[in-house]
């Protein structure tokens, strides 16, 4: 992590927006509120590209840890922050993709679109659709998206993967939900893959999918869309590119650790 904090963060951003702008393709960036607020000009880039910004707690804490009471009180800050910051929120993905019986119940009552983590648990990867889950018997009023086993960190961090072989995995994936004209969602950390030498892998996975006839809409587009259509706009998949951003600076990772 340190050497991945010696890149500017505006510069990992730029090499990822690049892609995107690139391809016409967005990217969901679901980030820490604490840590939005020391860049607010990079919130607006993002923006004004067409990716979009969900919430990743407050702080980066695990909520399975945490009573519902304070699941709910860090919650209810993240929105607050990002009002103050003029940013829109329809989404959320928890901070270690860590979910008790209690954080369903806040994104329903505070009238969340989806959740980009539930979908992680081994039952709901190999989904093909998105899903609704289940609160006091009802359907959940937010939709929750499969999330692929194959994120960054997975690759880089424990399989020590080259870029090729991160290109080669993905690809299949993005193939696996093409011939079942699926959703997949990707979850690549900004300080991996924005770096010089992964942003490639996103740039041959998204030029590789659009060449299969995927489409790669932010989370919010694509929800909107699914809710009143049976196909994907036209398209033969729908793959979600998503990238929690924890911490800005090496120091904030350390404090995060602490």
């Amino acid at each position: 992590m340190y050497n991945f904090h010696k890149t500017p963060f505006e510069d990992i951003i730029d090499n990822i927006l690049n892609v995107m702008q690139r391809y016409e393709t967005g990217f969901t960036f679901p980030t820490v509120a604490s840590v939005a607020r020391q860049k607010p000009e990079l919130l607006k880039k993002i923006i004004d590209s067409k990716s979009e910004i969900a919430i990743h707690g407050y702080k980066h804490l695990k909520y399975s840890l945490l009573s519902h009471e304070n699941q709910l009180k860090d919650v209810k800050k993240a929105i607050e922050e990002y009002k103050k910051l003029g940013v829109s929120i329809r989404g959320f993905r928890a901070p270690y993709c860590s979910y008790d019986e209690y954080t369903p119940r806040i994104l329903n009552e505070l009238d969340f679109s989806w959740d980009a983590g539930i979908g992680y648990s081994p039952g709901n990867r190999e989904r093909r659709e998105m899903f609704r889950v289940k609160i006091d018997g009802r359907d959940s009023n937010f939709l929750c998206i499969p999330l692929s086993k194959w994120s960054d960190d997975l690759m880089i961090d424990e399989h020590n993967y080259s870029t090729n072989e991160m290109v080669r995995v993905l690809n299949q994936t993005l193939d696996e939900a093409c011939k079942n004209r699926a959703v997949v969602m990707f979850d690549l950390h900004p300080i991996r893959i924005g770096q010089p030498q992964y942003v490639e892998v996103l740039d041959q996975i998204v030029s590789y999918g659009k060449s299969i006839g995927g489409w790669f809409p932010t989370v919010t587009e694509a929800v909107k869309f699914r809710l009143d259509h049976d196909d994907w706009n036209g398209y033969k998949f729908c793959c979600l590119l998503t990238g929690d951003i924890d911490n800005f600076y090496f120091r904030d990772y350390l404090k995060r650790l602490i």
